[in-house]
């Protein structure tokens, strides 16, 4: 029952306007007076604000949002933009298909999905909207492009899986990468039916015209700065050579010192892209500290135990177990924050998993792709919230776009579910060449 009252008033801050951050910390603080004594929930309070601070992993999280924002302000990841829209401009809906090809090289930059939204959001956006794109598909479209970052490596998502369950962050970013990609083309395919049978989504071939608003700034179109700081960022986290925070730190050094060495950044515009990663990493980091505080009454009420319990108990076939704990992740992540529900839940459900005769590696896959799907179903799709608010679009045209993406989302989730072992295949190469 205190499950029940705890979700209804997360969902009426919700609807009431309340930004989601303070939602989940107001609506964790409120239904924990219902289980515990009020000097318990400050020390809990304490708790979570000096262990997430105190996190490596979460340091992580402003050096690739800075990764982002500065390729960005100096119009690198516009540049990116003109040289998708180059490859994709003779088919209809080429510009979203864009969208989709400039955020699967933007997640391979910078492992937060939320950055990857953001710098989507500013570089695309516009133009779709000029060139009479619907605004709910427009912002469906960056949003599920923004997705990518939480698998294709390198993925935060994966550094905290990776760190709670000691399997090896490099493996799972390798696994992440098939799925990533198979992703990447679903959303593709999706965009090319979707404006066939629905025209009014996309104007008709407004390729070149794309162009040309693209490249109002003079900009070129050159891909290879991108490249060669994705290269830079694969090489260093395949080899072993730093650990992710300081990765994400030299990725953004390496950001600035290619916009300096291109004169593409000025002091204005760095001064900008700081204060964004600032805006973004507190958003995200609030948005953490309140599901952690709605994750503990989560945990107090025992209801992710006593479910997971169950199923184990049940005397179900293995299959079933799976299917079900995917259902189960789905449906909790609607409600919660990723980053909450992988510190919250992986060391019981990896147990259960694992002790089924699953790959751990595999199942981090898995888990990953739930919260990819998260990410933009209601009530709490951060990315659709991250691109209404960065677009001016409400959040029930971007939900509603979404829907046409679910299909390709699931299709993804079944090959994954059916195919471990195209799942593992880099991961296997990789350990069998050390």
């Amino acid at each position: 029952m205190e499950v029940f009252f705890g979700i209804v008033i997360l969902l009426g801050l919700i609807v009431f306007g309340m930004p989601v951050g303070f939602a989940l910390g107001v609506a964790g603080v409120l239904s924990l007076m219902m289980l515990v004594p009020t000097a318990m929930i400050y020390g809990l309070m304490a708790q979570v604000v000096h262990h997430t601070v105190a996190n490596y992993v979460i340091l992580t999280i402003p050096m690739f949002v800075l990764i982002s924002e500065v390729l960005a302000a100096s119009g690198i990841a516009q540049d990116l933009m003109v040289a998708c829209n180059r490859a994709m401009r003779r088919i209809r809906g080429g510009l979203a298909m864009a969208c989709v090809l400039a955020g699967s090289i933007l997640a391979a930059a910078s492992g937060s999905s939320t950055a990857s939204v953001a710098t989507l959001s500013r570089a695309a956006y516009p133009t779709m909207k000029k060139l009479g794109y619907d605004t709910g598909f427009s912002v469906a479209t960056i949003s599920m492009a923004g997705t990518l970052a939480i698998m294709i490596p390198p993925s935060i998502a994966f550094v905290v899986y990776g760190i709670i369950t000691e399997e090896s962050i490099g493996r799972l970013f390798m696994a992440g990468l098939v799925p990533g990609l198979l992703t990447a083309v679903g959303y593709i395919v999706t965009i090319a039916v979707a404006v066939r049978f629905f025209p009014h989504l996309a104007p008709a071939v407004q390729e070149r015209a794309a162009s040309v608003a693209l490249t109002g700034l003079e900009q070129t179109g050159r891909v290879w700065p991108v490249v060669l700081l994705v290269v830079g960022i694969m090489a260093a986290l395949y080899s072993g050579v730093a650990t992710p925070t300081e990765i994400g730190a030299l990725g953004a050094l390496g950001a600035i010192l290619i916009c300096v060495a291109l004169r593409r950044i000025t002091t204005r515009n760095f001064t900008t892209a700081v204060a964004n990663t600032l805006r973004t990493s507190t958003m995200i980091v609030t948005i953490i500290f309140g599901a952690l505080m709605f994750g503990y009454f989560m945990s107090l009420t025992q209801m992710t135990g006593a479910m997971l319990a169950w199923i184990e108990a049940s005397g179900l076939s293995p299959t079933t177990v799976l299917l079900l704990v995917v259902v189960f992740y789905l449906i909790l992540g609607m409600f919660m924050d990723q980053f909450a529900i992988i510190v919250l839940t992986v060391p019981i459900s990896y147990a259960l998993i694992t002790g089924l005769g699953y790959n751990g590696i595999w199942f981090g896959v898995l888990m990953v792709k739930t919260a990819e799907i998260g990410l933009i179903t209601p009530p709490l799709g951060l990315n659709i919230f991250i691109a209404s608010a960065s677009t001016g679009v409400t959040t029930r045209k971007g939900f509603g776009g979404v829907v046409y993406f679910l299909i390709a989302e699931f299709l993804v989730l079944g090959i994954i579910i059916a195919f471990p072992d195209l799942i593992l295949l880099l991961p296997d190469l990789m350990r069998g060449a050390q």
